[in-house]
């Protein structure tokens, strides 16, 4: 059973100094529900405004495109998928695809707002750590620290790859010393590699909780902060000590999952593979315990025949189930083929799920009906996915659903809250970061300082994980599709190595909110979500009315105007282009 240390929502309480001008002793009274000094001080009270800072970590109480895991930006940013649902739906979220974004926009507000409520609660922890108690040991101190510098890290990571140009504020500021005046013309990589170098060397290998940031994920994620920074020396070194000697928090060596699919399996969580994850738990009393992040993302309207019911969100695009797409020796077809007349997946776009349809006969990636939910392909165990039926408007979102973090039939109510108004609520975890995503940022570092063959290594790896993973079957135990996946044999050179790896990342990692923020540090974003935006234009009009991806702007959001409001334009300045 997953240790609950990351589950549910912690309220950090503020103390106040109250003065009576009074003599009389019995109108001293402590404020109700408030916290003394020496309650926040103890191990017990450091360690429950730990648990907040981690609390933060999928935004509860902004947004759901302000979480950490990104599905909005990362992924219907990167053309990974539609927003989904219809076109009057959450529309807040359709700028995201059509790169309309506003500096009004509260979905942009939210995420700032997140982000830095996760920084104040680290600081917080920080600051009240400096008067630690007495029952507060040396080993405490170092890794209660360690975590919120951790945590700290992981904030300001998200605040700088989403806005670029933002304040950094430690524990030594507050309100009234200071905090209202800071700046945003500073770079803050610097202070994000210094609390993950800090937590490298104060955080232990091993925790008491499975779901705490442990020295590996520290080092994992420095190294991911330094291939976002191009220093490609510097990540390769501290990458092949985590594939070498890499253990989770509780003590299991770094290494992919027999199969795929168990990545977004609850009965799975905390594998081998979780390097950091934010924590879900169901049915412990509250749905607020739960993953909320993709409560809105599951096939519509399916009844007791598929899960949750709502609401459509988070449709998979058709370029990204056309990547799937290989060759006759298994292997994905790099030269964009893909989306071509000969290549692209036959879907039921506009056919009435009462009508005959064959699914697609050609060869394709195993790892496409574990990722997209697709008419005539099981839906895990609940029912050959019915098409149009599950879909709340295809014109706008297309035909596909999603599938990766969606609960088996046979884990509902089980592994999900039943609590709330959807069973949607469920215990996946996300991994923020996971041992694929590991080995292929480390092939990257390879290709630009290393080794051509060892980047195909561990490319192959990944690979090779597709190809025994247990395959989607029909209920007759036949694979559901015509599935195939080959192995590399070399790189010609670094070029091609680059693009195979940045290939696989998208196979790999998809819905997983990764690929906005890839394009962009790979300087590739405008020809790709262009080239995207003409194929997907055509085929959902409606969906990518006035898209256009603009260099120089796009690339980040802009500052919320809220906030430039707040605290005055000769505080913050405002990002290009917006």
């Amino acid at each position: 059973m997953k240790n609950p240390i990351t589950k549910g929502t912690v309220a950090t309480a503020l103390m106040m100094l109250v003065t009576f001008a009074c003599q009389d002793k019995f109108l001293d009274v402590p404020a109700t529900g408030q916290l003394s000094g020496a309650q926040l001080t103890s191990k017990a009270g450091l360690d429950g405004l730990l648990v907040g800072a981690y609390a933060q970590l999928n935004a509860r109480g902004f947004s759901q495109s302000a979480s950490s895991f990104n599905w909005v930006r990362g992924s219907v940013s990167g053309g990974d998928a539609n927003k989904g649902s219809n076109s009057g739906d959450f529309n807040a979220l359709t700028p995201f695809q059509t790169y309309g974004i506003l500096a009004t926009s509260g979905e942009v507000n939210a995420k700032w707002n997140a982000m830095y409520e996760g920084v104040a609660r680290c600081n917080s922890t920080l600051r009240s750590l400096a008067s630690a108690g007495s029952d507060v040991t040396a080993a405490d101190k170092a890794r209660i620290s360690g975590e919120a510098r951790f945590l700290r890290a992981h904030y300001y990571f998200e605040l700088k790859r989403s806005f670029n140009k933002v304040p950094y504020v430690d524990e030594t500021k507050d309100y009234g010393t200071g905090i209202e005046a800071v700046p945003n013309s500073a770079d803050i990589w610097p202070n994000i590699e210094a609390d993950f170098k800090y937590a490298v060397d104060n955080l232990p290998a091993s925790q008491g909780a499975v779901g705490r940031a442990n020295k590996w994920a520290a080092t994992a994620y420095l190294a991911k902060t330094y291939l976002y920074e191009k220093k490609y020396a510097e990540a390769k070194a501290l990458f092949d000590q985590v594939i070498a000697s890499g253990v989770t928090s509780d003590g299991k060596k770094y290494a992919l999952n027999t199969n795929f699919q168990d990545n977004f399996n609850a009965a799975k969580d905390n594998s081998s593979e979780s390097v950091f994850a934010i924590q879900a738990a169901a049915n412990a009393g509250n749905s607020d315990n739960a993953n909320p992040d993709l409560v809105l993302n599951f096939p519509y309207n399916t009844g007791s025949n598929g899960p949750a019911g709502c609401c459509g969100f988070f449709a998979p695009s058709f370029e990204l189930a056309n990547s799937f797409r290989v060759d006759a020796n298994g292997l994905p077809l790099l030269d964009g083929s893909y989306n071509s007349a000969a290549n692209q997946l036959k879907t039921d776009q506009g056919i009435a799920s009462s009508a005959p349809f064959t699914p697609d006969a050609g060869p394709v990636d195993p790892r496409l009906d574990w990722s997209i939910g697709r008419r005539g392909i099981p839906y895990l165990d609940w029912q050959v996915h019915p098409g149009l039926d599950w879909i709340r408007d295809q014109g706008f979102a297309g035909p596909y659903s999603p599938i990766k973090f969606v609960f088996y039939k046979s884990q509902d109510k089980v592994l999900t809250d039943g609590s709330s108004w959807t069973d949607g609520y469920s215990a996946i975890n996300y991994n923020i970061i996971r041992y694929a995503d590991v080995l292929l940022m480390a092939a990257e570092c390879e290709v630009e300082v290393g080794s051509l063959a060892t980047a195909l290594s561990y490319v192959n790896q990944i690979r090779s994980r597709a190809k025994g993973t247990a395959y989607v079957k029909t209920a007759a135990g036949a694979n559901a599709a015509n599935y195939q996946i080959g192995l590399y044999t070399a790189f010609a050179d670094k070029a091609a190595a680059r693009t195979a790896i940045q290939f696989e990342r998208k196979l790999e990692l998809s819905g997983e909110g990764h690929r906005f923020y890839d394009l962009v540090r790979w300087g590739t974003a405008s020809t790709v979500l262009n080239a995207f935006i003409a194929y997907e234009g055509k085929l959902l009009p409606v969906g990518y009315t006035g898209a256009k991806y603009t260099t120089g702007k796009d690339e980040y959001l802009p500052i919320p105007q809220q906030q430039i409001d707040s605290q005055g334009k000769s505080i913050l300045a405002q990002n290009p282009g917006y």
